[in-house]
């Protein structure tokens, strides 16, 4: 199959790629290289720098016999989307029905959509499973609700089958070393470990430490990116088979808290890793899990390289050459 990745640049992105390189497909990335970076571009994949708030770019690339999209374009920090929601309502939703209407005009029906475990809101019960009820409680996982409902109505009138795959908390970088580029100005929770480990900043600043935890410390469902990547083919073949419109949590079902990753970071790094409690951030759940069962069941997909260590050793290999 002959494969768009709409934002194969970036962080996930590049993985994506390479796993469906890996599994013989024609990929052609379409990024603007905002916060993507050049130095994740595969040279046996193509390659279109273009916006998807670009309709006509958007169209043309998509003229060049795709027979499906993967979307990955969407802007993601949460606490940017509360304060600018106009960039993320113009970027997210508007570029994703112009994907949508490009797909329609070109006569692409298939789409693997990356969306978020944001969509959930503040859990009801653990773990969180797809029939969980979705009350976004950011902007950002409100246009990743939105997008979803877009591409439900995309289904019913134009025909355009989709897999959206909500992402827990995506880690880790390819054991292989083929993915090198590192991401722009982090908001997560590893990268920002992996800065302090190198001196690009001072501190990690743990917000919170009263929760009702094994230590006080927000627990999370942390998945690798090879994963997330894996899952992406297994969608791509799902739809393929059975053209049915899906959506599948991708996580691990287990739970590592903030202190956990920071004392772990500093037993691989042999960096000292200095951090501080502060006080808890508004909308901040104590724990959030994913139940993966769906994803197993119907996709045969279950997360293999998301062990604590291989999370963090695959980032420090990367990060470590700019240590001080």
């Amino acid at each position: 199959m002959k494969i768009l990745v709409i934002g194969g640049a970036g962080y996930i992105g590049s993985h994506v790629v390479k796993s469906l390189l890996s599994a013989r497909h024609e990929v052609c990335v379409y990024d603007n290289l905002s916060t993507g970076c050049a130095q994740n571009l595969f040279s046996d994949a193509g390659f279109v720098q273009g916006d998807i708030l670009d309709y006509p770019a958007l169209l043309r690339a998509m003229k060049q016999n795709i027979d499906a999209v993967v979307f990955l374009a969407a802007k993601k920090a949460v606490g940017e989307s509360m304060e600018n929601p106009g960039k993320y309502a113009n970027n997210n939703l508007i570029g994703a029905i112009n994907t949508l209407n490009a797909m329609t005009e070109a006569d692409v029906r298939k789409i693997i959509f990356s969306s978020s475990a944001a969509v959930y809101g503040l859990p009801e019960y653990l773990p969180v499973d797809e029939q969980h009820p979705t009350a976004p409680i950011n902007f950002y996982g409100f246009t990743k609700l939105d997008m979803e409902n877009y591409m439900n109505w995309y289904d019913r009138l134009k025909g355009i089958k989709f897999i959206s795959l909500r992402y827990f908390n995506a880690v880790g970088y390819d054991e292989e070393g083929a993915v090198k580029g590192l991401e722009k100005n982090p908001q997560n929770l590893l990268p920002i470990i992996m800065e302090a480990a190198c001196g690009i900043r001072k501190k990690v600043m743990i917000f919170g430490n009263d929760y009702d935890t094994r230590d006080g410390t927000c627990i999370r469902d942390y998945i690798h990116v090879s994963d997330l990547a894996a899952a992406h083919l297994k969608a791509l073949e799902y739809l393929q088979k059975n053209n049915q419109s899906q959506i599948f949590n991708l996580g691990t079902e287990n739970g590592v808290s903030v202190l956990e990753m920071i004392l772990k970071a500093r037993e691989i790094t042999g960096k000292e890793i200095p951090y501080e409690f502060a006080g808890r951030r508004a909308g901040d759940p104590a724990v959030l899990l994913a139940s993966a069962q769906k994803a197993q069941k119907l996709l045969g997909w279950s997360a293999v390289h998301s062990d604590l260590e291989n999370i963090i050793d695959s980032t420090w290999k990367l990060y470590k050459p700019s240590a001080i």
